[in-house]
């Protein structure tokens, strides 16, 4: 792991802002990188913030060093850190970034997360996928939850609407009634 000179707090976990603001990266950059290295999937806390370990950080900062610093491709990144080494193929002066990017393999296998044993899952004790392809009957139980909470907010939300049209209906109604009686009252008035 490249080490760096950012002073980094000693905490369990990190939010998005606080990683991008050690890491001096944009939060849309973060996303895009977990999106293309699944070893830094982020978790959720129970607010539904992507949170992030110390070792998530350092992570940020070697992906950063290969892209950014080496001028590696996303694959050869992707490559060097699941081969668990820092370089793939070594620059050499006067080498463009294009010929660096023939010579790195992008057939590479799908790239999985080593996990530690001693580090939970998740926040919540749950599992991890360690690929999206391949959900763990945990996630796939999740996702039946959070689906099925879904369908019933919709259900709740058409059964609100409907009666948000009744009432009006019924507000209509008033407002015609009211009509004919300030009518009737103002002709009784003038007789």
């Amino acid at each position: 792991m490249e080490r760096t000179t950012t002073e980094i707090p000693e905490k369990l976990f990190y939010k998005a802002a606080e990683v991008c603001q050690i890491t001096d990266t944009q939060p849309y950059v973060l996303r895009f990188w977990e999106s293309e290295f699944p070893q830094l999937a982020s978790e959720k806390n129970r607010s539904g913030q992507r949170v992030y370990r110390r070792a998530d950080i350092d992570l940020v900062f070697r992906i950063k060093k290969l892209l950014y610093q080496e001028e590696f491709t996303i694959a050869g990144a992707r490559k060097a850190i699941d081969d668990d080494r820092e370089t793939i193929v070594e620059p050499a002066p006067g080498k463009s970034r294009a010929r660096r990017a023939q010579a790195e393999d992008t057939s590479a296998k799908p790239a999985t997360a080593p996990r530690a044993a001693d580090q939970p899952s998740s926040l919540f004790g749950e599992t991890r996928p360690e690929s999206p392809e391949a959900p763990t009957s945990a996630a796939a139980e999740a996702q039946e939850r959070y689906r099925a909470l879904y369908e019933e907010a919709l259900e709740s939300m058409t059964a609100l609407k409907g009666e948000l049209e009744r009432s009006n209906e019924e507000l209509s109604t008033l407002r015609e009634r009211q009509g004919r009686v300030a009518s009737r009252l103002a002709a009784a008035i003038e007789t």
